[in-house]
């Protein structure tokens, strides 16, 4: 009977792709979730949030690397804001691993690495998470550009 080899592997054709080290990947996943949180301050800002602000919290704490804060004037506008957030993150495929408190004054959008926090001014004072955090360093936010509808 004869015996099965597996098949052999030339180097003529694969391309060999060195491994990242772990500070190569964790850089890599760190920008990743900047830009992420550069996209949830645009999607915010597009519905009108105001006092929008990014947080780096890389290294001090495990579960996310950017807090993204923002401000509705009401409930509903709170609502709004995180419903833009998530619509204009799935079309780049993002999908929030899950979301409280729609309807509420504070919304919390879990986007794994970045953590949206959508308040309602009363409630953002309240829990002044942007205090907690005086020590962290944060990221410049894009203002967007004007747009006047004056006919």
């Amino acid at each position: 009977m004869a015996r099965l080899r597996p098949p052999r592997v030339t180097n003529s054709r694969a391309k060999s792709i060195a491994p990242l080290s772990y500070e190569e990947e964790t850089a890599r996943r760190v920008e990743n979730s900047r830009r992420l949180a550069l996209g949830v301050a645009t999607a915010g800002m597009d519905r009108k949030a105001i006092g929008v602000e990014i947080i780096d919290v890389t290294g001090k704490i495990d579960y996310a690397d950017f807090l993204v804060l923002m401000t509705g004037t009401s409930d509903r506008h709170c609502g709004a804001i995180a419903d833009e957030v998530e619509r204009q993150l799935a079309l780049v495929g993002e999908k929030a691993l899950g979301v409280e408190g729609k309807g509420d004054e504070w919304v919390l959008l879990d986007y794994f690495d970045v953590v949206v926090h959508v308040f309602t001014e009363g409630a953002r004072e309240l829990y002044d998470i942007s205090g907690l955090w005086l020590d962290a360093s944060r990221v410049k936010v894009p203002m967007r550009e004007q747009r006047s509808d004056v006919n």
